[in-house]
């Protein structure tokens, strides 16, 4: 395909970085990877000429890009250290750390909690179940917390038991109750929120609570308010829809702290510094309650991790 670059502000930027910008806008996303193999067999031209990735956008640049089909990921042990919650023959509930990222992806072949669950039963991943839809980066995955939010999350080791959990999550039987510090003084104790649900159409990377689409439901309930404009919020999953609580929480104009996609920098200077500070999303799965394949009910608890509390401490004492 063509792309059209135009010189940037400031110092000029490299091929292959402006590329990836360009693609991903143009609706092609590519791996660094995949753009790198490009280069290196010559199917990035101007005017029928290779060209280098370190070459400058200094001038308006007519590119052509012709990518090679990127390589299947497939999920692979890997040596990772789990926080493991509870373990039997049919599951495991593990607290997941904020920056691991759940499954393979473009950009994260490996560290991934899917590798960790393989690397700590000792199999390959074929061993595990995949649910119809999924595909060789997903075995064992019934649900998904984003990379940076922690907490309680559950793998199916068996195909009965992902399938039972898959249709908890798809009728909403599922507990799932969040912890989050979000930006501003609500007004409200308690409210439950309603909304559409669908890409929002300006940012493809975002969902949207006003494009239709799903029904999204959450109920939110203030645990704190602190001094400075900032509070502690339990959100209630009603549904469970991709990025729920963070586009709620911005509908409601109290974004989650530290959510560089659907959060802005805070207004007050302690609150803005302790969100650079975490350098996270302040997002916490606290507890998970299902009904085991077995017919136990089950139900865990995590703590928020000390640098989300660290955090709620400084807001806390602040002025």
């Amino acid at each position: 395909m063509r792309v059209v670059l135009q010189p940037g502000y400031g110092k000029p930027r490299r091929l292959d970085v402006a590329l990836v910008e360009a693609l991903a806008e143009a609706g092609q996303p590519c791996s660094r990877n995949q753009l790198a193999r490009a280069f290196a067999d010559g199917g990035v031209t101007i005017a029928g000429a290779a060209v280098k990735p370190k070459l400058k956008v200094d001038r308006e640049l007519e590119v052509d890009v012709e990518l090679s089909p990127p390589e299947p990921l497939r999920a692979q042990p890997d040596d990772i250290p789990l926080s493991i919650l509870h373990e039997d023959e049919a599951l495991m509930v593990i607290d997941k750390p904020a920056g691991l990222v759940m499954h393979p992806g473009p950009g994260h072949a490996t560290g991934t909690l899917v590798g960790a669950v393989l690397h700590h039963l000792g199999v390959e991943p074929d061993a595990l179940p995949i649910l119809p839809g999924n595909d060789a980066t997903r075995p064992g995955i019934v649900h998904r917390l984003d990379k940076d939010t922690s907490g309680v999350v559950v793998v199916a080791k068996t195909a009965r038991a992902q399938t039972a959990l898959a249709e908890q999550f798809s009728t909403h039987d599922i507990e799932r109750v969040y912890w989050a510090l979000v930006d501003r003084l609500p007004q409200w104790s308690k409210r439950t929120i309603r909304t559409g649900h669908a890409r929002e159409p300006g940012d493809r990377r975002r969902f949207s609570p006003t494009h239709g689409g799903r029904t999204a439901i959450t109920q939110l309930t203030i645990v704190e308010r602190f001094a400075v404009p900032a509070a502690i919020i339990e959100a209630t999953l009603q549904t469970g829809r991709t990025h729920q609580i963070r586009m709620h929480a911005r509908h409601v104009g109290h974004p989650v702290l530290g959510d560089p996609l659907y959060g802005f920098a805070p207004n007050h200077e302690t609150v803005r510094g302790v969100a650079e500070t975490l350098g996270r999303t302040a997002l916490h799965a606290r507890v998970l309650g299902f009904l085991h394949p077995d017919g136990r009910r089950l139900r865990f608890e995590s703590d928020p991790p000390p640098e989300l509390q660290q955090a709620a401490k400084r807001l806390a004492e602040a002025d």
